[in-house]
């Protein structure tokens, strides 16, 4: 029903539907350091289609007992996204593949060889006509399982266009219903890209199969090149959370999806609820161990913050004069005004507005004045900040460490016993955890008492050398509501606990 729904909804509206192909437990996976168990995978796999991805790429069931299993523990967890397991052009890979989609409500069987020279000659030791015979008995003998089969044409971004179509002709005839152009080097512009896709739309049947775009980031150019095979035919897109994958990574989810919501004149629509996809980004990052880089699109820190003084002057006036998204629309409470030695009045008398401070023109001139002399010295302009400025106080309790003391090792229990200073009072607890960190901080819960949940945690190393200076950010989300908290110290277990602190500080009375 949802599909039909959707499919009527299209038609109204005149708008094209384009299909979106998660591979972020398959190709995101490959990334070294990024592997997750069955549990985790099938985590990810719920937010996938919470989210409302059409295909979910769920592993390579050939490579691993784990990615055999977790394929049908995935098949058995989720409803309506089709299930899809990547293989060879070998039998034996379509035999393994179809039995780990035995669960699946919908399954694609995605096999595939590669087509261009370098991969003929130097991979397969092959030939053209021989490349062609493997690809249509790999798809044929696919359909023996599923009625669903997608087909790759491996470094199709580097396959001469006469000799592509030709391969997607004869996959085509096998019974493809899905073909899949990959730039897998991640070589062609985006015109090159377009028009491969363009190509193949002009010279192919295609009967009722669609092409797919599948387009690595290692120049750069993922996300346009993605587009610009939407705009010449292709009809699904191949896509990672944050962007994730090989090498330099793969097309990212968020940036096409938002791309093509953002230039509605296009005519295409997909199926995803973008509110879901800063949790879901944020999500695969922690799961993954995989920071987002602060000025990554859509869903980095600094995606809609404004530090510019310009700039925050006319975000304050309206939004859209430098917001072409609303940060709500992903998933994100509100812009931020971040307040530098670059930030104009509007700014600073915005933010002292918030704080509950009316000042005449003259006045804030004055406050301006001081507060760029503390911006050019202090990187971190906080509200407690602002308020000494105009010779106020923060109505806030401040929680301070009186001491921090750890325990851990090999062979040992990790304990963290802390005193803190609330408002004068002092207060002290003893926590046990995973490690030192873990311990220390369900030290402080056990003193505060209130739900918080870790939401990011990022560390980051200001100098090199055994006496490192460690820099730590972490994201806490209490009633709701997210606060930051941040802090730098040779102890990198003294930076964490003292930004988690900074960041309850926030929000504490």
């Amino acid at each position: 029903m949802r599909e039909v729904f959707l499919f009527i909804t299209l038609i109204a509206n005149n708008v094209e539907r384009v299909y979106i192909f998660d591979t972020t437990l398959r190709d995101g996976e490959q990334v070294p350091g990024c592997q997750l168990n069955t549990i985790e995978k099938i985590e990810v796999a719920k937010a996938l289609e919470m989210l409302g991805v059409d295909v979910i790429e769920a592993g390579f069931p050939i490579s691993s007992p784990g990615d055999f299993n977790s394929i049908i523990e995935i098949s058995k967890a989720v409803t309506w996204p089709v299930i899809c397991a990547l293989t060879r052009a070998v039998e034996k890979d379509i035999e393994v593949a179809a039995e780990s989609l035995k669960y699946a409500k919908r399954k694609r069987i995605h096999t595939g060889i590669g087509t261009s020279d370098p991969h003929i000659k130097y991979k397969f030791n092959s030939n053209r006509e021989e490349i062609i015979e493997r690809a249509i008995k790999a798809v044929t003998y696919a359909r023996n399982f599923v009625d669903d089969v997608e087909f790759y044409a491996e470094d199709a971004g580097r396959t001469e266009n006469e000799y592509l179509a030709r391969v997607v002709q004869a996959v085509v005839n096998a019974g493809a219903t899905v073909v899949n152009i990959p730039d897998t080097t991640g070589y062609c512009f985006p015109h090159e890209y377009g028009a491969k896709i363009k190509y193949l739309v002009d010279n192919v049947d295609l009967k009722n199969a669609i092409l797919s775009t599948h387009c690595h980031q290692d120049l750069g150019m993922a996300t346009a090149n993605s587009i610009s095979g939407v705009i010449n035919g292709a009809r699904q897109v191949e896509v990672t959370i944050n962007g994730i994958g090989e090498r330099a990574g793969n097309s990212a989810l968020e940036e096409v999806v938002m791309a093509l919501k953002s230039h509605k004149n296009l005519g295409y629509e997909t199926n995803i609820n973008t509110a879901k996809i800063y949790s879901t980004s944020r999500l695969v990052s922690s799961l993954m161990n995989m920071p987002i880089q602060p000025n990554k699109a859509i869903v980095g820190r600094n995606a809609f913050a404004h530090s510019s003084g310009i700039h925050q002057d006319g975000v304050l006036k309206n939004v859209q004069t430098y917001e072409i998204i609303d940060p709500k629309d992903v998933g994100i409470d509100d812009n931020s005004i971040i307040l530098t030695a670059r930030s104009g009045r509007a700014a600073l008398k915005s933010r002292l507005s918030l704080l509950g401070v009316r000042l005449e023109d003259e006045e804030l001139d004055k406050v301006y004045e001081k507060f760029l002399i503390l911006a050019d010295k202090k990187k971190d302009i906080k509200d407690e900040d602002i308020l000494m400025l105009v010779g106020k106080e923060s109505k806030k309790s401040r929680i301070k460490i009186d001491y921090l003391q750890v325990t851990s090792g090999i062979g040992l229990r990790n304990v963290a016993s802390i005193g803190l200073d609330i408002a004068g009072e002092h207060f002290e607890a003893t926590g046990s955890g995973n490690g030192p960190v873990d311990a220390a901080i369900k030290a402080v819960k056990d003193i505060i008492r209130r739900e918080i949940v870790i939401e990011e945690f990022l560390i980051q190393a200001i100098n090199r050398g055994s006496d490192d200076v460690g820099k730590v950010h972490m994201q806490v989300e209490h009633e709701g509501s997210l606060y930051y908290g941040f802090s730098a110290n040779t102890d990198i277990v003294s930076a964490s606990v003292e930004a988690f602190v900074d960041a309850v500080n926030k929000f504490v009375e």
